[in-house]
């Protein structure tokens, strides 16, 4: 048969089939894919109310996902010309599910007012605790301002290179900080916390202290913030070591 003439038979036997949905015996049925063929395009399908196993073909098959045995799917059932049940209009069950209506609303949800964030805001009072710590590492960096210029005008340290050496800890704690924040954002390598401690150690610690804020880095985790702040401490016991040491070696000589 040429292909003209299996074209014109195709069409005669749709044009049957189509003739059969209003004239034959059908019904919507449902029931669960048993077999399909993929590299074919066709299946058949088991339906409680049909004892023979009722075939399909993918041109019937109204989805965009491919059909896979056990789909529960519903069809419309015919019979042509003796060679068994047929299944057209082939759709997956979810397409039956009925629209869901709304819930009745709660009068109850009238004492919330709409259109409002439901976003929790941190309590009066851990604010204040915030802003008295905030306040408290101020004036700890202010006594620390002293404590250096005093350590200077007492000779001892000298004041060019220890306002330089600072300055530059400073700004390069303040850089690894936002390098390492980069970092982490990008999973990159990331700089180690003895690194970011040491710079800290060195007198670092106020520049670490505005990125750990300004960057969010660092802030929720206890083991460093702890750590940190020891770094504090012996920096500040170094400070006041180096202060008061020739009144200390005085002492002990006498």
């Amino acid at each position: 048969m040429n292909p003209f003439g299996a074209f014109c038979a195709k069409k005669k036997q749709l044009t049957t089939i189509e003739k059969s949905l209003g004239a034959g015996r059908h019904m919507r049925k449902k029931g669960k894919v048993l077999r399909w063929d993929a590299q074919r395009g066709f299946g058949f399908i088991r339906s409680p109310d049909t004892v023979a196993e009722v075939f399909f073909h993918v041109r019937d098959y109204e989805e965009n996902r491919s059909p896979f045995e056990g789909m529960e799917v519903s069809f419309d059932e015919i019979h042509v010309g003796g060679k068994g049940p047929r299944a057209l209009k082939v759709q997956s069950v979810r397409n039956d599910i009925r629209e869901a209506q709304p819930l009745p609303e709660d009068p109850r949800a009238a004492i919330l007012p709409k259109g409002k964030s439901t976003r929790r805001t941190p309590p009066a009072h851990a604010s204040q605790s915030h802003r008295q710590l905030t306040w408290a590492t101020i004036a700890l960096m202010l006594t620390w301002v002293v404590l250096v210029i005093v350590t200077i005008s007492l000779t001892r340290l000298p004041a060019f290179g220890t306002i330089a050496g600072l300055t530059v800890i400073n700004l390069s704690t303040f850089f690894t900080y936002l390098h390492d924040k980069n970092a982490a954002e990008r999973g990159a390598w990331r700089i180690s916390e003895n690194q970011l401690h040491a710079l800290s150690l060195m007198g670092g610690w106020p520049a670490a202290w505005f990125a750990q804020r300004m960057f969010n880095h660092k802030i929720s985790k206890a083991p460093f913030q702890a750590t940190y702040w020891g770094m504090v401490v012996l920096h500040f016991a170094a400070v006041v070591a180096l202060l008061l040491w020739p009144y200390l070696r005085t002492q002990s000589t006498v």
